[in-house]
């Protein structure tokens, strides 16, 4: 049996179900975009400016990890840049093993230049369908609204989202700050969504408490849920979750990130799945979170401790949860499901949990005179 390292991680097939756009561009394509359109960025080099939009650090809350955002949108207003950052999108993650993406954000924050955005749509999908002819990854697009923007704005994208059907959008999504900002007011862009027979997940129960996935699912009718950190604060909601096959899409170091969760040890991840929750794993966002898929599920494997097994059925959960016709996912399944078996034989990963981290070792000083003399 050998351990299950980060390297053979990166060789499996894997999804990334929840990956923004605008917050996974490489940080140098943001430095070229901005000198290219005269756009002035907090810091000049790769290494500063990902210090100075926090990549990879914990902020304490959402609205705080949100601000990297105004920079990657400043860049993000042409439609090179979209259809650059898009391309790249998919090499890397291809590059990581990625064989299935769905690429999330919201048009209308890319109209600061007055894009059409039907333009704005179009140039994300040819990036997208540039690094699927290079690179073999099919990726496909879910359309946001804002929850803190207005319920006509989101509205208005589920009239694109509806718009591209078939044409490289496979979903909508309410994103943007939770507390305060109850999915239940979106409900008709949703309405429109369901009209249209159209997939539809939502960010909720990571800024707030149960009650937003509860609105998610039950006023504006969710087939996944981003993140769901506090879902285990309602215990019936929970079993509601798991009965319907409901998938939650987790990303672990984004949740410590933004505050919804202490540290990776404490993710509810692995309670939800011993429990039956159908959870996947993903980035949220590569540039801001610094992260991969494989890195997320070599923190979910050693940090959690969850085991091989678990892993395995992870990633096959991601493909079972793709927002894709029920014939070509089956296929995909199928396909990956032999390709997972085949690196079980080859690799012989261990099929247990990693041992916990052993405490750091503390140097113990003895005192130089006698403890009477201390007293």
């Amino acid at each position: 049996m050998t351990a299950l390292t980060i390297e053979a991680i990166r060789r499996l097939p894997k999804t990334d179900l929840h990956v923004h756009l605008d917050g996974s561009l490489r940080l140098q394509t943001i430095l070229d975009l901005a000198r290219q359109e005269n756009i002035e960025l907090p810091a000049s080099t790769p290494e500063t400016l990902a210090d100075a939009m926090n990549a990879g650090r914990n902020t304490g809350s959402l609205v705080e990890y949100l601000k990297a955002f105004d920079v990657t949108l400043r860049v993000l207003q042409t439609a090179a840049g979209l259809r650059r950052a898009a391309y790249e999108l998919g090499v890397d993650a291809a590059d990581d093993g990625v064989r299935y993406m769905e690429v999330r954000y919201s048009p209308m924050l890319h109209t600061r230049q007055h894009l059409a955005l039907t333009t704005v749509v179009e140039a994300v999908l040819e990036g997208l369908r540039a690094a699927q002819d290079e690179r073999g990854i099919h990726s496909n697009v879910i359309i946001c609204g804002i929850r803190n923007i207005s319920p006509e704005r989101s509205l208005e994208m589920a009239e694109l989202a509806v718009a591209y059907k078939n044409r490289g959008v496979v979903g909508f999504d309410l994103a943007g700050a939770e507390y305060d900002h109850p999915a239940k007011h979106h409900r008709e862009a949703f309405q429109l969504i369901r009209n249209n027979n159209i997939n539809s997940t939502i960010h909720a129960g990571e800024a707030y408490g149960p009650d937003s996935i509860r609105q998610a699912i039950h006023t504006c009718g969710a087939h996944r849920i981003g993140h769901g950190c506090r879902l285990r604060e309602d215990g019936d909601l929970l079993h509601y979750v798991i009965d319907h096959r409901i998938p939650l899409e987790c990303c672990p170091s984004s949740n410590v990130q933004t505050g919804a969760v202490r540290d990776i040890s404490n993710h509810p991840l692995k309670f939800y799945y011993d429990l039956g929750v159908r959870v996947t794993v993903n980035t949220d966002n590569r540039l801001i979170t610094d992260t991969t898929v494989s890195k997320e599920l070599y923190l979910v494997h050693t940090l959690l401790r969850v085991p091989w097994p678990a892993v395995k059925q992870i990633i096959l959960n991601g493909f079972k949860s793709a927002f894709l016709p029920f014939h070509e996912r089956r296929a995909m399944l199928r396909s990956v499901a032999s390709e997972l078996d085949q690196f079980e034989r080859d690799f012989k990963p261990t099929h247990e949990a990693p041992l916990p981290p052993e405490p750091p070792q503390v140097d113990v000083v003895m005192p130089s005179r006698a403890p009477e003399a201390l007293s």
